[in-house]
């Protein structure tokens, strides 16, 4: 996320493209991704679509004599930073928006970019939406080839898109390298050719003509990435106005879409929206992370749960919202310890402390992310019947049924364990409070506590001890 003072102006983007009415591309999605990343939107509307999560179902281009009184409206009275060309719709459109291009750079060479370099434009070469609708006629795509690719700083074709653009098979890397060595023949300084349409990991090459970089990619079981382009090269336009050179733009750019990716909405019926405010929203939840961390250790030293830490001691953990790996959840680093005084907790929490309780969390995240804290204690066989009457939820793996190669996962056996206890869950059943984790009789087992956040998860644990403590006096007056 961008780190911006609170004296430095904001940067601005201007955005050309189509309206989406659901919100998940076109300028409804640019916005959302400048504003997320601090920079001002400008919009001038190029089309009207009629679409939802399902397709398009019309698409009605706005005259041309229009966009180019937005476009002048917008130039002669806002500074301009950068911009960034998504649907044009026709040809007419096209040529209006490459005149005023050529207006800004003429201006820019006098005004600011004198002294920093020509004014910043990304183009995502929007010819087609997801399902295939035409977006941009062929009239279109040539003017777009002939007047706006010697205008580009960073073209963002996707592989249909390069096959539209240069007539070539693309089918592998190598071929799409070659596609992107092509386009930039054709005029743009950077071609960013996108590899998520070829089978395998994908793999983006970023090219200038003379460097040429293979940007690998994971695979992502991604549902809902309605928009992800848009994103992209939104994100590109914002990071270039602030002052990243390319390569930079483009590695903040990926990541950005890939966490949108990872947790994209399911709204709608068909392709959600993938999500430009997860990155964001976890960023933000990191202080109140460590805070509730230590209000839920106060508590735990306070009421003393050294009774129920194991001889390899406690952990509490806290995942922020959207969490994708061990630098995301906060721990603490010198354990949940049990002393003759009682329990102690001698370091504050920190990110990344425990990939043991990383490993946990984020396990358990991919399948309900509402669970976000953890805590590990010893079991008591009195657990099994203490549990129900506290309204906790008790659920048990077994590690000697699971596969060997499952337990290699970051984590260990008590990440593998919480999952399969997970997987296991129908829809409709409340989850547990609580997993027990065992490995046969060489290891002691432990208890999961799972919950929403520390607070819960405590609550859960002195709980237990509080009722734990209470059946071994009754059991010794017994």
């Amino acid at each position: 996320m961008p780190d911006l003072r609170p004296d430095e102006p904001m940067k601005t983007v201007l955005i050309v493209a189509g309206s989406d009415p659901g919100a998940g591309a076109g300028l409804q999605q640019d916005l959302k991704t400048a504003t997320i990343l601090g920079a001002y939107g400008l919009t001038v509307v190029t089309a009207l679509t009629v679409q939802n999560s399902l397709g398009v179902t019309a698409a009605y281009p706005v005259p041309s004599e229009v966009v180019a009184a937005q476009c002048q409206a917008l130039i002669s009275d806002f500074p301009i930073h950068a911009v960034k060309l998504g649907m044009l719709a026709t040809a007419a459109n096209a040529r209006v928006v490459a005149r005023f291009l050529k207006t800004l750079r003429e201006e820019g060479e006098k005004g600011p970019f004198k002294d920093s370099g020509t004014l910043p434009v990304v183009l995502d070469p929007v010819l087609a939406a997801g399902r295939g609708e035409p977006l941009l006629d062929e009239d279109g795509v040539a003017v777009l080839t002939r007047e706006l690719l010697p205008l580009t700083t960073v073209l963002t074709p996707n592989v249909p898109e390069a096959v539209h653009l240069t007539g070539m098979e693309i089918e592998t890397p190598s071929h799409l390298e070659e596609a992107a060595r092509r386009l930039k023949d054709l005029g743009p300084v950077w071609v960013l050719a996108k590899g998520g349409h070829l089978p395998g990991d994908p793999v983006d090459i970023l090219t200038d003509g003379k460097n040429t970089y293979h940007l690998p990619g994971t695979r992502l079981a991604a549902p809902h990435h309605h928009g992800s382009g848009c994103l992209l090269a939104t994100a590109l336009a914002a990071f270039l106005a602030q002052g990243s050179a390319v390569p930079e733009a483009v590695n903040r750019a990926r990541r950005l879409v890939t966490t949108a990716l990872r947790h994209g909405l399911p709204l709608g019926q068909g392709v959600g929206p993938v999500n430009p405010y997860a990155a964001l929203a976890r960023e933000k939840a990191k202080y109140t992370v460590l805070e509730e961390l230590k209000q839920a250790a106060s508590r735990l030293v306070r009421e003393d749960i050294s009774p129920l830490i194991p001889e390899v001691m406690s952990h509490l953990a806290y995942a922020a919202p959207y969490s994708e790996g061990m630098e995301d959840v906060a721990a603490f680093p010198g354990y949940v310890l049990k002393t003759i005084e009682g329990t102690q907790i001698p370091t504050p929490p920190a990110f990344g402390a425990s990939p043991l309780m990383a490993g946990i969390l984020l396990a358990a995240m991919d399948i309900q992310p509402r669970l976000r804290a953890a805590m590990t204690l010893k079991f008591f066989k009195e657990f099994t019947d203490i549990a129900p009457l506290l309204n906790l939820r008790l659920a048990k793996f077994d590690s000697t049924q699971t596969p060997p190669p499952a337990r290699t996962r970051e984590g260990g056996l008590l990440a593998v364990g919480v999952a399969e206890v997970l997987k296991q869950q129908r829809p409709w059943e409340p989850l547990p409070d609580l997993v027990l984790v065992s490995s046969g009789a060489a290891a002691e087992p432990l208890l999961v506590v799972l919950g929403e956040n520390p607070g819960s998860v405590v609550e859960k644990a002195l709980a237990l001890k509080n009722a734990w403590q209470t059946s071994q006096i009754l059991t010794s007056k017994g």
